[in-house]
C-alpha cells in the first residue's frame, strides 16, 4: 500500500536511485556484508526521511536486509515524485509526494505509524514526537529510533529532560562520519547548488551572511567564500563566534549584517534568526534563504503574507514587495533551500550518513533492553568502521601504528 504523486514516473527514479548507488560504495559495503545473515528479516521499519535517490538507496539497502519497509517525506516539499513512484513499484510501502500540504504532511506520518513499525528512523522528529504524544501510538510498542539532524535532536533531547522519552534514540547526527562531513561538506555543496537555480547570481564579490557557525554553518561559510564572497558570520554562542572569527570570517550581529549583506542563509536550527526588523534593514534585492530543518528560521509569514505584493520570478524564488518599497528575494518559502531548490547532499556524502542508520538501527535491535529509555550518540565502533569504509570506497591508504608505537603509548 503506497501514495504517490505519479507511479509513471517509475522508470525515470530508477535511473536516479541506479546513479546514487553506483556513487554510494560505504553504503553498498555495509549493505553487501550484511545482506547474507538478513539482519532485519521480518521487522517493520518507519522512514521518516526527504524522499530523494540517495534516501532510496537506503531504503532499498534495508529491504535487501529484510525489512518491511515503510516511508514517508521528512518535510512537505523535499520529496523527488519519481523516486518516490521507484520506491513504491519496488514493494516499499510510501506515503509522500511534493508539496504537501500541512494536513498531508501529517496524514502521511499517521500512514507509516499504523503500519507498527518495531524502528523509527526520522530527520526532524516530526514521526517520533507523534509516536509520544499521540494518544493513538502512546501504547505502540517501538523498541527504538535514529535521528538524522539536528533540530531534530533538539526535540528529542528535550524529551528525555521532561522524563517522557519511552525508547532509546540513536543521535546519528552527533556521530563524526555524520556532521563532520554530511553538515559540512553535503549542506557546504548543496545550499550553494540550491541558491544558484533560484536565483542564478553571482556569488562572487557578493557579500553572504551566514547565520550559524555549527558544522552546517562552517561547511556553507567556507564554500561561499571558495566561490569568492565576502562572507560574515553571524552567532549567538561565544567559542563559536570566536572560531569563525579566527577562520578569518567577519563577525557581527544580524542586526549590523542585515544592513550590508546581499545573500542571507540561515544555518542554525533556531526560531526567530531573521526577523522583521532586519528584513526591513535590508538592502532592495536582498537574497534571503534557510538550510536549517523547521522554516522557523526567518519570518517567511512576514514576507509572504504581508508584504505589498509577492510573486514568483523564478522556480521556488518568491519576489516580496515591503511595504517601504523594497523588493526582498525568499528561496523556498523558508524551507530547506538545498533541498526545495535542489537535491540535497552529494550520494557520497550521504553514503555515510546512512551507513551510521543502518549500523544504528542494528546495535538498537541487538541493545535496545541495555540502553534504557535514553538519548545516546553512535557507539565509537560504528563511526570507526564507516570511516574505514569510507577511506577504502575513497581509495585511500593510511598508516598504522607498529609494535614499538603501540607499547609507547601505554607507557607511562
Amino acid at each position: 500500500m503506497s501514495k504517490v504523486k505519479d507511479p509513471e514516473l517509475a522508470e525515470q527514479g530508477r535511473t536516479s536511485y541506479e546513479w546514487a548507488r553506483d556513487h554510494m560504495q560505504i553504503l553498498n559495503n555495509t549493505i553487501n556484508r550484511l545482506k547474507k545473515s538478513q539482519p532485519l528479516k521480518g521487522l517493520t521499519i518507519g522512514f521518516c526521511l526527504h524522499i530523494t535517490k540517495e534516501t532510496s538507496v537506503l531504503l532499498m539497502g534495508a529491504k535487501e536486509l529484510g525489512a518491511n519497509v515503510v516511508a514517508c517525506a521528512g518535510n512537505p516539499l523535499t520529496t523527488q515524485d519519481d523516486i518516490a513512484a521507484f520506491l513504491a513499484s519496488e514493494g516499499i510501502h510510501i506515503y509522500a509526494w511534493g508539496n504537501e500540504t500541512t494536513q498531508e504532511y501529517d496524514w502521511c506520518i499517521d500512514q507509516v505509524l499504523d503500519h507498527k513499525p518495531i524502528i523509527l528512523t526520522d530527520d526532524g522528529a516530526d514521526m517520533n514526537v507523534k509516536a509520544h504524544f499521540d494518544k493513538r501510538y502512546k501504547t505502540m510498542k517501538i523498541l527504538g529510533a535514529t535521528e538524522e539532524t539536528t533540530a531534530g535532536v533538539t526535540r528529542i533531547k528535550a524529551i528525555e529532560k521532561k522524563g517522557k522519552l519511552r525508547y532509546p534514540v540513536i543521535v546519528v547526527n552527533e556521530a563524526y562520519t555524520k556532521h563532520m562531513f554530511d553538515n559540512r561538506y553535503g549542506t557546504g555543496q548543496s545550499t550553494i547548488d540550491g541558491y544558484l537555480r533560484a536565483m542564478n547570481l553571482l556569488f562572487a564579490s557578493k557579500r553572504v551572511v551566514v547565520a550559524g557557525y555549527g558544522w552546517v554553518g562552517r561547511g556553507v561559510a567556507e564554500r561561499c567564500r571558495g566561490m569568492g564572497s565576502k562572507v560574515i558570520v553571524t552567532e549567538v554562542d561565544a567559542v563559536k563566534g570566536l572560531e569563525a572569527h579566527m577562520d578569518g570570517f567577519e563577525v557581527m550581529t544580524m542586526s549590523d549584517a542585515a544592513k550590508i549583506g546581499d545573500i542571507f542563509v540561515t544555518c542554525t536550527g533556531m526560531t526567530d534568526v531573521i526577523r522583521k526588523e532586519h528584513l526591513l534593514a535590508m538592502k532592495s534585492g536582498a537574497v534571503v534563504g534557510n538550510v536549517g530543518h523547521f522554516d522557523v528560521e526567518i519570518d517567511s509569514d512576514f514576507l509572504l503574507n504581508q508584504s505589498k505584493s509577492t510573486k514568483e520570478v523564478r522556480p521556488n524564488l518568491d519576489e516580496c514587495v515591503l511595504k517601504n518599497g523594497k523588493k526582498i528575494y525568499l528561496i523556498g518559502k523558508g524551507r530547506l533551500a538545498n533541498l526545495v531548490a535542489a537535491e540535497g547532499h552529494p550520494p557520497e556524502v550521504m553514503a555515510q550518513s546512512f551507513s551510521n542508520q543502518i549500523l544504528s538501527i542494528l546495535y538498537i535491535i541487538k541493545n535496545h533492553k541495555k540502553i534504557g529509555n535514553k538519548v545516546i550518540t553512535v557507539p565509537s565502533e560504528i563511526d570507526t568502521q564507516i570511516a574505514i569504509d569510507a577511506l577504502k570506497a575513497f581509495d585511500v591508504k593510511i598508516d598504522s601504528l607498529n609494535k614499538k608505537q603501540l607499547a609507547y603509548r601505554e607507557n607511562w
